[in-house]
């Protein structure tokens, strides 16, 4: 299916980071928001839900209220996608999301109203791919500040198991070092 669209979530304060702008952490030579974007090369259009920065080719949007939390978030992205059956819902945060990454979630949808993956049993509510109709019906009309699983457990996805380091975020500074540990000579920006 090429009728897609993707929603990389990027708004996030990072304040258990030390307030770094997680978008602009470089990582194996490339920002965590070109790794994001790179994993959603196929969609159309590409959404971006966070404060603008330089990258070609996408829409940018804000969630209302700013910092209004993940489901404001995926509200404001979906205000910006129309005409697609599916769309993929990303982290900025979490770059062992590949596009083959996104691919498998994308073919496992199937019949279903969404895939997600799973690591360790726990679903990754942002790394998925949903039925684009099944995440508006979802929406309350107040999102700001609510939990995205108690938005998209009812909706029941596809559990998708996670590769080697698909799951891992960057949340901390711990995670970050871990991350850096396996990509040689990165900095943090």
């Amino acid at each position: 299916m090429t009728n897609w669209a993707a929603i990389v979530l990027a708004g996030g304060s990072g304040r258990r980071l030390g307030g770094v702008d997680k978008a602009g952490v470089v990582l194996g030579g490339a920002t965590l928001l070109d790794r994001a974007l790179a994993a959603v090369a196929g969609a159309a259009p590409v959404v971006v839900v966070g404060p603008e920065r330089a990258a070609d080719g996408v829409v940018w949007t804000r969630e209302d209220p700013p910092g209004g939390g993940p489901v404001a978030g995926l509200a404001a992205g979906l205000a910006a996608v129309t005409d697609v059956d599916l769309v993929a819902v990303l982290a900025v945060d979490q770059p062992g999301v590949t596009a083959s990454t996104v691919d498998r979630l994308r073919a496992a949808v199937g019949d279903a109203s969404g895939a997600v993956l799973v690591d360790d049993g726990h679903l990754q509510w942002l790394a998925g791919v949903w039925r684009t109709s099944a995440l508006r019906a979802a929406l309350p009309a107040e999102p700001g500040g609510l939990p995205l699983r108690s938005v998209l457990r009812p909706l029941a996805p596809v559990e998708v198991p996670a590769l080697a380091g698909e799951a891992d975020d960057v949340d901390t500074p711990e995670d970050l070092s871990t991350l850096h540990k396996r990509h040689t000579g990165d900095r943090v920006d």
